[in-house]
């Protein structure tokens, strides 16, 4: 078989977890296809939820869910996502990102953050296959996350699914400002800011997405802060995208949320 694609998912709000709207079920028609696969072994997430000082690595065997958020209905509290970890991989990952020149650690007793269980509930809600988290290390930039994806791409063919969870578009001030409804039309900022994304990963523009934060419409207004977006190119370094004649972006969806959230999600293979 192929190797495994490597994905770009956007979580969104906690609050996708019970109310996914047409990006969950998006997410849950994709991972259908993931969970048919026979090679399909273990997943890898980076998840903006936790930053760390270098690219550290949650070595947990069985990781508890963390509901790392507040002031949600008790129901989200409630919900688990029981994946056992996988040590032996978490070892896997901090070589090969220091025989990259990427400084790593192990981490054992690490909680899995909302960032990796909430859009795995609908990828793989069997929850039968051991997830390894990642941490985004907290001064890296685009190119340096983009160079943690390169160094662990060979993972993918070895039956691990590597997955980088963010947001095409995160201001919370907003959000959290004007409490819109989920099925609130975008407001314009949103759609010209996925737009741009979307057309610079079909022009194989990767100059241009490196230098986002000065040549993306809105990208002020999109990510005040960079962490939601960097996970994107940790998933197209994983791809080395873009290679020539290889690597292609494909949408799994590109709903938006709650008129400021972009729920854009891709798979690259």
């Amino acid at each position: 078989m192929s190797a495994l694609p490597a994905l770009f998912v956007s979580h969104g709000s906690p609050m996708m977890a019970l109310a996914p709207g047409a990006a969950g079920v998006a997410l849950q028609r994709w991972g259908q296809s993931l969970a048919a696969r026979d090679d399909l072994r273990a997943v890898v997430v980076m998840s903006p939820h936790w930053m760390d000082e270098v690219a550290a690595v949650g070595s947990h065997p069985q990781p508890p869910t963390w509901h790392d958020f507040g002031g949600f209905p008790p129901a989200l509290y409630r919900l688990q996502y029981p994946a056992p970890g996988d040590p032996a991989l978490a070892r896997r990952v901090v070589e090969r990102l220091r025989a990259a020149g990427i400084a790593s650690a192990e981490d054992p007793q690490r909680p899995r953050d909302h960032g990796a269980w909430s859009p795995l509930r609908f990828l793989l809600p069997q929850a039968r296959w051991p997830v390894v988290q990642l941490a985004l290390p907290a001064t890296a930039g685009p190119a340096q996350v983009y160079a943690i994806g390169v160094a662990l791409a060979a993972l993918r063919e070895d039956g691990v699914l590597m997955v980088g969870s963010g947001s095409l578009t995160h201001n919370l001030m907003e959000f959290f400002g004007q409490r819109p409804a989920i099925q609130d039309p975008p407001d314009p900022y949103v759609v010209a800011f996925s737009d741009w994304v979307w057309n610079a990963l079909q022009a194989r523009d990767l100059d241009a997405l490196l230098a986002w934060r000065v040549r993306a419409p809105q990208a002020e207004r999109a990510h005040p802060t960079d962490e939601h977006l960097l996970p994107l190119f940790f998933a197209l370094g994983v791809a080395r995208w873009p290679r020539e004649g290889a690597a292609t972006v494909r949408a799994i969806t590109r709903e938006a949320q709650y008129r400021y959230l972009a729920m854009d999600s891709y798979a690259i293979s």
